[in-house]
């Protein structure tokens, strides 16, 4: 998260492509008084057309290597893609660059069992490197740290009486991985191991990112299994283990797009998706479905002539993935009057999950004007009898650096990979106990992932909020 080269204000140099996102011409609509309505706007996106977006950025993601992610090929097309489409729809999309720490491991990481009894762990279906792990050779006895504990790792005390040099067994939950390998390598540990839970969904290697550079020691995500399986072995007598990493961490350059539709007046409301993917996925819920929206309510705006007496603001936000950067440098970018211009910020992040429910951002413990954008988004909902529920502010999404500039935040979500509940089952259907993606960070995070229904519902929902709140 450092300074950008570009302010918002600055136009930079915009991408080619032609081609159409649902493959044919849309002519212009003769209907002008009818456009400017919400509703009508709601009515001209549809699922196929959101589709057709999804589809874009699988195609890229399969030319390269089933990724979008920040500082790789994958995430440049998807830019190229985003701003093609925006720009014939009669936009003048820009660029903002900013800088960002880009991780590559130079070659496999390695993992295995030195005593009792050699054993080599397999990379991917066992073990996985986290996005800015330290580099390095370990070999060292494991220490498990109340590895049954979802806040294992979470407090510094845990550690008490840890032997330096020892490899850290941790299990994910609670808090921040990063804090969890911060804590570990504070307390002496060579090397950390952060277990998967175990629960439906939750067995596989964590791919995480520990958000910054800088842990500097070898930081592995484990699946439940084989965390299981080192913990009771340590519990009964030294288990001796060999970690290989190498990494290298460089500054490198990426971008944000951003596009405006004006309004009669000044001002505008923002509606932001991420457009990155993590490395060993392509993202086509995270956050492929949240860019589709955002896209297809921008471009069916300025089809339909939309003019609102505040201006519309479209965002595709990189490096969520890595840390909510691309959108903190647009924060930091902005003057003491931009800000003041930003009269609402939507958050669109994961809103295509087939086991879904139907989240609303928790404007009452958000900065003051985010309750009336709960409110509005609850009141379209109810209008069409459709249950929702409400999700807490976390940091996790790029509504954070512009809540923590104070300004009015809000948005829509369908679910990452926590267990549905079942009440929430009832209200919403789908399968209890099962995650709401089981696909969350994955390879299979692909087209098949999305629920269309709910795509278009929530797009339909964030058309309709966002008229309402620039007029």
């Amino acid at each position: 998260m450092r300074s950008v080269a570009l302010t918002i204000g600055v136009c930079a140099v915009l991408v080619a492509g032609t081609a159409s996102a649902a493959g044919e011409q849309e002519p212009e609509s003769d209907a002008r008084v009818a456009a400017a309505s919400p509703d009508a706007l709601a009515r001209a996106i549809t699922p196929k057309r959101l589709r057709a977006h999804l589809v874009a950025l699988a195609a890229i993601a399969r030319r390269n290597g089933g990724s979008r992610d920040t500082g790789a090929t994958g995430y440049q097309q998807s830019v190229v893609y985003v701003a093609a489409q925006l720009r014939q729809a009669g936009y003048r999309p820009r660029l903002q660059s900013f800088s960002f720490d880009l991780f590559r491991e130079t070659r496999p990481a390695r993992f295995e069992r030195l005593a009792p009894g050699a054993k080599r762990y397999r990379l991917w279906r066992d073990f996985i490197t986290m996005r800015y792990s330290g580099g390095g050779t370990v070999s060292a006895p494991i220490e498990p740290v109340e590895p049954a504990s979802a806040s294992s790792g979470c407090e510094r005390s845990h550690f008490a009486g840890f032997p330096r040099g020892a490899v850290a067994l941790l299990r994910r939950g609670t808090c921040f991985m990063f804090q969890k390998a911060r804590n570990a390598k504070a307390a002496g540990a060579a090397a950390v191991l952060i277990a998967n839970e175990g629960v439906p969904g939750r067995t596989a290697p964590i791919m995480g990112t520990l958000v910054r550079a800088g842990i500097g020691i070898p930081v592995l995500g484990i699946s439940s299994a084989l965390g299981s399986e080192l913990a009771r072995s340590a519990q009964a007598g030294t288990v001796e283990v060999r970690i290989e990493v190498s990494v290298v961490t460089r500054r490198a350059r990426a971008v944000n797009v951003i596009a405006d539709l004006p309004g009669q007046r000044g001002g505008a409301v923002l509606l932001g998706a991420h457009l990155d993917s993590v490395a060993n996925g392509p993202g086509i819920n995270d956050n492929g479905s949240g860019s589709a929206l955002v896209l297809e309510v921008a471009r069916q705006a300025r089809r339909l002539g939309v003019r609102p007496a505040r201006g519309l603001r479209f965002a595709f936000w990189g490096a969520e993935e890595l840390g909510l950067i691309g959108s903190s440098a647009y924060v930091r970018s902005l003057s003491t009057r931009e800000r003041a211009q930003l009269l609402a910020v939507l958050n669109f992040d994961m809103v295509g999950s087939r086991n879904y429910g139907r989240f609303v951002y928790d404007g009452g413990h958000g900065p003051p004007g985010s309750a009336r954008i709960e409110d509005l988004f609850r009141a379209y909902f109810a209008a069409r009898q459709q249950s929702v529920e409400e999700v807490f502010f976390q940091g996790s999404s790029d509504h954070a650096p512009f809540a923590r500039a104070g300004l009015p935040v809000g948005g829509l979500f369908t679910g990452a990979d926590a267990r549905k509940e079942p009440g929430l089952a009832r209200r919403f259907g789908g399968a209890v106990g099962r995650p709401y993606d089981s696909c969350y960070h994955q390879a299979c995070d692909t087209l098949s992932n999305v629920n269309l229904l709910v795509l278009g519902q929530m797009a339909d929902a964030a058309a309709v909020v966002a008229l309402r709140l620039a007029s």
